[in-house]
């Protein structure tokens, strides 16, 4: 499990392409060891395993199922990465229970400056759409934002500042390929409503 808020980042500095997959190295001043090989970091909001870690390079594995179901498939040298370790006991959750499970990715449709802050606009398809809520949390590229309004294709999010800051949002541009993960409690109260209609 992962909160969403980001403090680490890293780049990718090799691809290692494989007959079913990849394998994915990071660089990264993010704080991990030997001894925590086989924990789950979030790499943009995806759950993958660290598998090897050396000279502040740390290595992970992706199928060709999860490059096929996030922005994974395309990847490059180069690409900067939102970096969270797992929650340990008595971790603050300042941002919303994550799973680090990515249920589609998204377009940027636009972004708008506003005062200080910039409002970034994401199509999305009608089936995920009707999970979304207002005001509910989402995970964008593994950061914990706000739904601020949702539109006929697509939502909107304010992203203040400090979390363009601090994350690899800061780089995104209209056309731009996001992984997205909705918030676990909308999908489970939008799946308990449709299970009492049937009764």
């Amino acid at each position: 499990m992962f909160n969403g808020i980001i403090f680490n980042k890293g780049i990718i500095n090799r691809i290692k392409k494989r007959a079913k997959g990849v394998n994915l190295f990071i660089k990264s001043s993010l704080k991990v060891s030997n001894k925590n090989l086989g924990i789950s970091i979030s790499c943009d909001g995806v759950c993958l395993t660290l598998i090897s870690y050396k000279n502040k390079t740390l290595e992970f594995y992706l199928s060709n199922e999860t490059l096929a179901k996030s922005k994974f498939r395309n990847i490059k040298i180069g690409d900067e990465i939102n970096l969270e370790k797992p929650l340990k006991f008595g971790d603050n959750i300042s941002g919303h229970i994550c799973q680090g499970h990515v249920d589609t990715v998204c377009f940027v449709k636009s972004i708008k400056k506003v005062d200080k802050s910039n409002i970034f606009e994401f199509k999305i398809t009608k089936s995920l759409k009707k999970q979304l809520v207002e005001k509910a949390s989402i995970l964008i590229n593994g950061v914990s934002l706000t739904i601020s309004k949702i539109k006929k294709n697509s939502f909107e999010i304010w992203i203040i500042p400090h979390t363009l800051k601090l994350t690899n949002l800061i780089k995104l541009k209209k056309n731009d390929l996001v992984n997205v993960e909705i918030d676990i409690m909308s999908k489970y109260v939008k799946k308990f409503i449709n299970e009492k209609k049937k009764f």
